[in-house]
């Protein structure tokens, strides 16, 4: 059975919604009938997916902005209220992400993770909670590290864990003003540079992670957004503070054995 949805007239922002999962939850919602305003760090990044969505139909604004920067951010908002109003679907999905073991990662290196992920997360929803309209539904993009112990990624762990405990405590704090506030968890997904970079060497495609999948597939970019044009729907009113795992099942029988196969990799140890 397939659902529809439709979100004409309203208002999508996602941050990092120039490439991957975040690229296909804003062309999602853009199919839908919603407007979608895209962020993400390099203007040519958001130019081209800014070409791709006006291509489709979809009426699209863009914006580089660093989520780092809490003036940024705000900047973007300032611009997308000014053209749009308030908005009504709000999607943290900027991320950084690289295989290292704990003792060998610099003090820049895990801050660098932690102000992507977590402060990112921090300054989207921070900056953007006085524009969202009655209503509104916030998305944060997580992942499994945040839950299931992994090697090689002590700093995607803490960051993610962050993430989701700041999902929790502003679904609490939010409720009062009728925003709702969720986060999707998803697992390998294909044709993303997420899986690549986190796959071992020569294998793009994610066969590693596939071998271990419980449902015998790689996730897709569909699968993701559809699952955040379920939250951000009337389907989901009574959802909040959830974190709602992506990944078929496999978050520690696929994402774990892949991320640690592709560090001992990079390391020169052998597959286990």
């Amino acid at each position: 059975m397939d659902i529809t949805f439709d979100f004409t007239g309203r208002t999508v922002v996602v941050f990092g919604g120039t490439s991957g999962i975040n690229y296909g939850i804003a062309e999602a919602f853009g199919r839908c009938g919603a407007r979608v305003a895209i962020a993400s760090r390099r203007p040519a990044n958001v130019d081209a997916a800014l070409e791709r969505l006006r291509g489709q139909g979809v009426t699209a604004l863009g914006r580089a902005a660093d989520v780092r920067d809490s003036a940024a951010v705000d900047a973007v908002f300032d611009e997308v209220d000014a053209q749009w109003g308030a908005i009504d679907v709000l999607v943290s999905g900027a991320a950084g992400n690289f295989l290292v073991e704990g003792h060998r990662l610099s003090s820049n290196g895990f801050k660098t993770v932690v102000d992507i992920d977590l402060f990112g997360t921090f300054h989207v929803l921070q900056q953007g909670f006085a524009h969202l309209a009655p209503g509104a539904s916030v998305i944060n993009i997580s992942a499994p590290q945040a839950y299931v112990p992994m090697r090689y990624q002590v700093h995607v762990g803490a960051a993610k864990a962050g993430v989701d405990q700041l999902t929790r405590v502003l679904a609490l704090e939010w409720a009062a003003y009728g925003f709702r506030v969720n986060a999707i968890s998803p697992g390998p997904i294909e044709d993303t540079d997420g899986l690549v970079r986190l796959s071992p060497d020569g294998d793009p495609g994610g066969s590693t992670a596939l071998k271990h999948a419980p449902l015998g597939r790689l996730g897709t970019r569909h699968d993701v957004a559809q699952l955040a044009l379920f939250l951000a729907s009337s389907g989901a009113s009574y959802i909040s503070g959830a974190v709602i795992p992506c990944d078929g099942g496999g978050a520690i029988d696929s994402v774990k054995p892949a991320i640690e196969e592709a560090g001992r990799a990079m390391d020169g140890q052998p597959a286990r």
